[in-house]
C-alpha cells in the first residue's frame, strides 16, 4: 500500500494503478529522495514525467512544491493520478497533462522547473531519451534545479550530454536514482 509520508497529507493512502504498466516508488525509495531533496522542495516547480500514480508529485505537492505537473499517457494511470489528488486534497495545484512526455518535452512555452523527475517503463531507453530532450532545452531546468532519472540499475549506461552532468548516484535495491544539474560554467581567473 502506497501512502503520502509527510507533510500536508501525511499518512494518506494511494491507490495504485491496475494491471503492470507502472512501477510504483517504494516508500524507502521515495523518502530516501525527499531526504536529498530537502528544502528544495518548498516553493519549487515540480515536473513528474511519466507519472504513473502520481506517488512522487504528491509527495513534492505535500512538502510544499507550489506547482506539479504530471504528464502520463495511460489512461487508467491518468485516472489514478486524478483520484490520489482528490484524496490528497492537493489537486488545487497540481496539473495533469495526459499525453505523450516527449511531445509535451517539445512545448515551447515551457518554463523553468526546479525538479524534473523522471521515471519512465523500464528497458526501453526512455530514460535516455528524455535527458537528451531535457538537454537539447536548457530553458526546462531552473537555475540550481536538477533532474532526477529512476532506472532498474541494469539500465544505467554512459550519456555524453552537452549541458547536463551527473552529480549523484544512489541504489536502493532495484532501484537506482541519478541526480543531474546543468553544467557550471567555468570561471576563468586571470592573473
Amino acid at each position: 500500500m502506497m501512502r503520502v509520508i509527510t507533510g500536508s497529507a501525511k499518512g494518506r493512502k494511494l491507490l495504485s494503478v491496475p494491471g503492470q504498466h507502472t512501477r510504483p516508488i517504494t516508500d524507502r525509495v521515495k523518502t530516501a529522495l525527499f531526504d536529498t531533496l530537502g528544502q528544495q522542495v518548498g516553493g519549487c516547480r515540480f515536473l513528474d514525467l511519466f507519472s504513473g500514480t502520481g506517488s512522487v508529485g504528491i509527495e513534492a505537492l505535500s512538502r510544499g512544491a507550489a506547482e506539479v505537473l504530471f504528464v502520463e499517457i495511460n489512461r487508467q494511470a491518468l485516472r489514478t493520478i486524478g483520484e490520489n489528488l482528490r484524496r490528497t486534497e492537493l489537486a488545487e495545484r497540481a496539473h495533469v497533462v495526459p499525453g505523450d512526455a516527449f511531445t509535451f518535452l517539445r512545448r515551447p512555452e515551457l518554463g523553468p522547473f526546479d525538479v524534473i523527475y523522471v521515471a519512465p517503463p523500464q528497458y526501453r531507453r526512455l530514460w535516455v531519451k528524455a535527458l537528451q530532450a531535457i538537454d537539447a532545452r536548457s530553458s526546462l531546468l531552473a537555475e540550481g534545479g536538477q533532474v532526477i532519472v529512476q532506472i532498474h540499475p541494469k539500465e544505467q549506461e554512459e550519456l555524453e550530454l552537452q549541458h547536463l552532468e551527473l552529480v549523484d548516484q544512489r541504489r536502493y535495491g532495484s532501484t537506482l536514482l541519478l541526480f543531474w544539474e546543468m553544467i557550471k560554467a567555468s570561471s576563468a581567473v586571470c592573473i
